[in-house]
């Protein structure tokens, strides 16, 4: 196994590396309804289906306006990356597929969503998706894996120096399907995250759920390694399962885009893929 890649975050280290919450699993189905911005057209949903955490996935449809950003390069030493200036591609954008994140900032309901899309000029990009300069043109599919139980709040990180989803336990899970969500701190090796989520909660196995993150580069099994040292990610698949030995081992599956713009998708190669800022999970419990 190749040495893990590491990136010196500007704050002290936290002790604690991944910070998760169970809740009771809540399945919605909906469609994100044109006129709205991303923001308004997640959020409305799921506040009214009761949810306080959740990871949403999105495909198909078209934005218009649409801005993001990119991962770039630090400015200074305040962070360990930073964003590219916004970009606004006039005309209609089409959406491939992304992930979203739903939970609150400064106590107003708020998302974090990766995606990849078509630019009217026919150019595919990816990147982060402004939530409230990005407007939904034509009908976006969505499902949402949420939990009352937990909220999910952007709380100050001294070790990064940005504000940062985390989940929070609020009550206990009621019977039934459980999810489990996580906040997955930088350097830390994505799978034995995963894997340790799992054990933490008592899952005999799993199936993630969305995901929304960055990764420090990527080593794919069945794509050419990315080295650009700031991305942009979102989990297309993911399960941990037990071995034949009964331990726990995931299999992920996700696209990027790097700093240089390059967009990758394929198979993670099972640790040698750290964390570069966060990662936030949602993770299904499954019988394994």
């Amino acid at each position: 196994m190749a040495e893990l890649r590491r990136i010196t975050q500007p704050g002290p280290v936290a002790a604690e590396r991944i910070e998760s919450a169970v809740g009771a699993l809540n399945v919605l189905d909906f469609t994100l309804q044109p006129g709205l911005t991303i923001n308004a057209a997640i959020c409305g949903p799921l506040l009214d289906a009761g949810m306080g955490a959740a990871q949403v996935e999105i495909s198909g449809g078209a934005f218009g306006p649409f801005t993001y950003v990119m991962p770039a390069a630090s400015p200074d030493d305040t962070h360990a990356a930073w964003y590219s200036r916004a970009f606004s591609p006039e005309g209609v954008t089409k959406l491939e597929r992304g992930n979203v994140t739903f939970g609150r900032k400064e106590g107003a309901p708020f998302i974090h969503c990766h995606a990849f899309w078509i630019e009217p000029d026919g150019t595919r990009h990816g990147g982060h998706v402004m939530p409230h300069e990005a407007v939904v043109a034509e009908p976006i599919r969505a499902r949402a894996y949420g939990a009352a139980e937990v909220e999910t709040t952007a709380d100050f990180d001294p070790e990064t120096n940005f504000p940062l989803f985390t989940p929070h336990a609020v009550n206990a899970p009621a019977d039934g399907s459980r999810i489990a969500f996580a906040r997955v701190r930088p350097n830390t090796e994505l799978f034995g995250a995963v894997e340790e989520i799992c054990r933490r909660h008592g899952f005999k196995g799993g199936r993630l759920r969305g995901g929304v993150g960055s990764i420090i580069g990527a080593r794919f099994s069945d794509a050419p390694g990315v080295e650009d040292y700031a991305t942009e990610v979102f989990v297309t698949s993911g399960v941990v399962s037990p071995d034949a030995a009964g331990t726990l081992v995931s299999d992920i599956t996700l696209s990027l885009v790097g700093l240089s713009g390059v967009l990758a998708e394929g198979r993670l190669v099972r640790g040698e893929n750290p964390v570069l800022i966060t990662f936030e999970l949602a993770v299904e419990e499954t019988a394994g």
